[in-house]
């Protein structure tokens, strides 16, 4: 039973169904309202090895006429001309796609996608995959017991499975039924997501702009269509959640204007708060954690996603393996495999995305003379450029078989 309904849940539910697991997915949303406009207004940075497993589930062809490539991605500290100028400063990193060819296949440095479009893509599959979904549905306990776990929904049905996938997000029931604590803290700070009509051609090119408050971001999409992404303080963006389209555009251009040309808010706005939280455990007995269940990052590096579906086909390897062994997939043996398997992964990149924030989120003279100098050495080491784009685009490490494209 998979607890979650989103775009981590979705995916583990096709993955272990084309494996030949029986699963049922359980969410307190009616299917349909994941997939409203109003429900999730951000896009999401798909690495090309993400975009491998969809295509290996058969979501990919569904997406790709929705999904915007990256070919270039141009990071500057946002108080100097950067990379984007007509000057460019020597305080820049460029990333671009033609350098790892190669090895890649001519794919992106990876896909931007509106997550209504991931949403309604997987949704599809799992309708055609035939699998069970209950929804509106709400996990109220969990018990676990030698044999089989005892899940109590809020309306008073009992599932008893052999293993409890937790994919539902930060405050995921299963987990705490599971006894796994957390660690993580408050950034203060909330992330500001707006979809604009772009004036002229973005050209594939994602901008990272770090300013002092926070990472900006003007993020590509289909249709001459930007997604804009940025750091505001918890007060500010509680206003700007309730200013007026015309306040909202004004604030907009009143600090990002240097950066935008003529751009044109279109769709509603959305506002998230930014915490960390990572799950000290992966697996309890008879129970599993994939996605913001298991590790809730800041979105500096787009990561969070590519994370929890590189845990979705980590797992669903492992249970298939194990089903095939006629092994009992909810055994500790067997879900000991997928934690060693992801744990030192998670807590890594986890981290690094918290240092970077604590990094770029400054304006100290001494902080900011580094990072620009270390920022200036990594464009000028080719290899060094090299492996971090592999590393962004998740083709670096252990791979599950879905990220290499391969079904399991």
């Amino acid at each position: 039973m998979i607890a979650g309904a989103g775009m981590a849940g979705a995916t583990f539910a096709l993955a272990a169904a084309q494996g030949g697991l029986r699963v049922v997915l359980v969410d307190p949303q009616p299917f349909d309202a994941q997939l409203a406009p109003t429900f999730d207004g951000r896009s999401t940075a798909i690495a090309f090895s993400t975009f491998r497993m969809f295509d290996a589930l058969g979501v990919g062809e569904g997406l790709r006429p929705h999904a915007c490539r990256m070919d270039h991605i141009l990071v500057t500290d946002g108080r100097r001309p950067g990379a984007a100028s007509r000057a460019p400063s020597s305080a820049f990193l460029r990333f671009d796609a033609d350098e790892i060819a190669e090895r890649t296949g001519g794919e992106p440095l990876g896909y931007m996608v509106e997550n209504r479009r991931i949403r309604s893509a997987l949704a599809e599959a799992v309708t055609a995959a035939g699998i069970e979904v209950l929804a509106p549905a709400s996990v109220v306990s969990v018990e676990t017991g030698p044999a089989r776990a005892r899940v109590t929904l809020k309306d008073g049905r009992v599932i008893e499975p052999t293993l409890v996938v937790g994919a539902e997000g930060r405050g995921s029931t299963v987990r705490s039924a599971a006894r796994i604590d957390t660690v993580g803290w408050d950034y203060g700070q909330s992330g500001v997501v707006a979809t604009v009509a772009m004036g002229k051609d973005h050209g594939n090119v994602a901008h990272e702009y770090f300013l002092p408050d926070g990472p900006f971001a003007i993020l590509p999409l289909t249709e001459q269509r930007a997604s804009l992404v940025w750091t505001e303080t918890t007060r500010r963006g509680e206003a700007l959640r309730t200013a007026s389209d015309a306040a909202f555009h004004a604030h907009l251009m009143r600090r990002f204007g240097e950066y935008l040309d003529d751009v044109t808010v279109v769709g509603p706005r959305f506002v998230y708060p930014l915490s960390l939280q990572l799950a000290e455990q992966l697996v309890a007995p008879r129970t599993a954690l994939i996605g913001d269940a298991a590790h809730a990052v800041h979105p500096v590096a787009g990561q969070g996603l590519n994370m929890g579906l590189k845990d979705a086909a980590a797992l669903s390897e492992v249970l298939i393996e194990a089903l095939r062994l006629g092994e009992d997939i909810g055994s500790e043996i067997v879900l000991d495999r997928y934690a060693r398997w992801r744990r030192f992964d998670n807590v890594a990149l986890t981290a690094g995305f918290d240092g970077f924030v604590r990094l770029f989120s400054n304006d100290l003279p001494p902080v900011r003379l580094a990072r620009d100098l270390g920022i200036a050495a990594v464009n000028r080491i080719p290899a060094l450029r090299r492996a971090f784009m592999h590393e962004a685009g998740g083709a670096t490490g252990d791979l599950p078989k879905l990220l290499r494209g391969e079904t399991v």
